[in-house]
């Protein structure tokens, strides 16, 4: 199969039933079970958060919030883990856990890609639209952790700079949406304009994998090939800009040369490290 040109959309093969060896229906209903867990815990902490939003101070709720959205994501990576079916290595985000006024952003392969960063950054906030922090089974805990609404340009740079400068950290996908172009969708200058008004660094990190599953076109019910492993690697960080455009351009670049650099794809059996 020859590889998508730059601009295509990535197609995935089709795959025939007579392909599929004889344990595929429990590896699927496993897979399944997996995210119907994963929106069982959302729906069960979005009802707690919804008693606790009127009652906690803004800090605590904030403090809270982030704290149990990164707990819930990292039991999630723990099941999977055991099960075998999804394996993440992402030890590398230690290192970021406890510093404040840092931007990180990533690359954006898969539907999974927050769920993978946050669960290493209990500090951290993610820009939400508005339409999701206000649903009622999907906001409330948003809310509580006091996350980003993009309701307007202006509003989101001033609500995410005010995070930041108040010891905030904030997880960015530049792309605006998953992976679709080779080797990356053009950037957003959003994460560069919110680096300069806050005059904090940018870190770059790299999610790196060898698998389709849930990246853009990719449907939830699909089996992909297993395992399925991710794994997350540190890129450069780059200083508070004073001109952000120069910064986009210089970030956008680095990454086209690093995002898919050979020998940075998983390809042995990275450990649990949610």
């Amino acid at each position: 199969m020859s590889k998508p040109q730059p601009g295509h959309t990535t197609e995935h093969p089709v795959e025939h039933p007579a392909a599929r060896p004889a344990w595929w229906p429990l590896a699927w209903v496993a897979l399944q079970l997996q995210l119907l867990l994963l929106g069982l815990m959302s729906v069960a902490w979005n009802g707690a958060a919804l008693l606790l939003y009127p009652l906690l101070p803004r800090a605590v709720g904030r403090r809270l919030g982030r704290a149990m959205i990164a707990y819930g994501y990292r039991i999630f990576w723990r099941i999977a883990a055991v099960v075998g079916m999804l394996r993440l290595d992402a030890d590398v985000l230690d290192t970021l856990r406890d510093e404040g006024g840092l931007i990180v952003v990533a690359n954006h392969p898969s539907m999974l890609d927050a769920l993978m960063l946050v669960a290493r950054l209990p500090r951290s906030a993610c820009i939400m639209k508005a339409s999701l922090l206000r649903n009622p089974f999907l906001g409330p805990g948003a809310r509580l952790a006091r996350y980003i609404h993009n309701d307007s340009t202006y509003g989101m740079v001033q609500c995410a700079v005010n995070d930041l400068q108040d010891g905030g950290q904030l997880v960015l996908f530049p792309e605006g949406t998953r992976t679709t172009q080779r080797p990356l969708n053009p950037f957003h200058a959003s994460f560069a304009m919110i680096a300069k008004r806050a005059q904090v660094p940018v870190q770059t990190v790299f999610i790196d994998t060898d698998s389709p599953y849930l990246g853009k076109g990719w449907p939830l019910w699909k089996l992909p090939p297993l395992p399925i492993r991710f794994a997350v690697r540190l890129g450069r960080r780059f200083d508070p800009p004073q001109d952000h455009l120069a910064l986009v351009q210089e970030v956008q670049a680095y990454y086209a040369t690093e995002v898919h650099r050979p020998g940075a794809t998983p390809s042995g059996s990275p450990g649990d490290s949610a």
